[in-house]
């Protein structure tokens, strides 16, 4: 059975996590900051962030319940899921798994503040009748919850998979990121007239395969490049959905919550 989910109207602009380190160095947040300060001062300016750490553990439901009570009413989260489901995949596992996850992130679905389950799948993710199986096992297992699908490599990138997500009412996870072989490109497509996602990664091609996270988010936005967002993709976007989240994910040394805030002022 779905279940409701009550989304804001209008577009909401955050970034992908607020606990780095680095962000106090870069002067957003206040010399000092500690991780159990970061929350709070980071829901005063933005009114939705994406967890990114239950990509690296299962979520707990003490944890996402005293995370709700950090942050002021009408403050909106999007969870990744856990790599045992996307990256790390065991074939007799995989189902436990996702009970799991269910029951880690219940709070947000409870306290109505979940706007997305995020499926990021990997680059080697590749779309073949395996993988197409997989993923439609995954996302019935994880039915009910408002998902949304990045897909990392191009073999993804046709109408037919956009048919099918729209069907379940799945978002497709739209990308910014370097013009590269293989790499799912940039594109305005929402299969879900409830939810349009964004995700800026940044255009480090040098650094993109690099390994490290620190050389692969390390980009800088400028304005005209945001706003060709503005001109060409996300107002259709808008158009077909009532709600849009956007997220930056280049972290590395205070970008991302600098690139939010000037897309913030954009959409004004």
């Amino acid at each position: 059975m779905e279940t409701k989910h009550e989304r804001p109207a209008g577009i909401m602009v955050g970034t992908s996590g607020y606990a780095y380190s680095e962000w106090v160095d870069a002067g957003f947040y206040p010399p000092g900051t500690g991780n159990v300060r970061m929350l709070p001062y980071y829901a005063g300016i933005f009114p939705v962030t994406e967890i990114n750490y239950t990509w690296y553990q299962m979520p707990k439901a003490g944890a996402m319940d005293r995370m709700c009570r950090k942050v002021p009413e009408g403050f909106y989260f999007s969870v990744k899921l856990t790599r045992t489901l996307t990256h790390e995949v065991d074939p007799k596992a995989w189902p436990a798994q996702a009970a799991l996850y269910r029951q880690g992130i219940a709070p947000l679905v409870q306290s109505r503040q979940l706007l997305a389950v995020l499926v990021q799948l990997p680059p080697f993710f590749r779309r073949n009748p395996e993988n197409r199986r997989y993923l439609a096992r995954l996302l019935d297992a994880l039915d009910g919850l408002p998902l949304a699908v990045e897909f990392r490599h191009v073999s993804w990138a046709m109408d037919r998979v956009f048919a099918s997500l729209e069907e379940r009412r799945v978002s497709l996870v739209c990308v910014d990121v370097p013009d590269l072989p293989d790499l799912f490109p940039p594109m305005a497509v929402v299969t879900n007239p409830d939810l349009f996602y964004i995700r800026f990664h940044g255009r480090n091609a040098k650094g993109w395969r690099s390994g490290s996270m620190q050389h692969q988010f390390d980009y800088d936005y400028s304005d005209e490049e945001l706003a060709q967002w503005l001109r060409d993709r996300i107002p259709k976007m808008s158009e077909r959905a009532n709600t849009g989240i956007v997220f930056f994910n280049n972290h590395v040394r205070g970008q991302a919550p600098k690139n939010a805030r000037m897309l913030m002022e954009q959409l004004k």
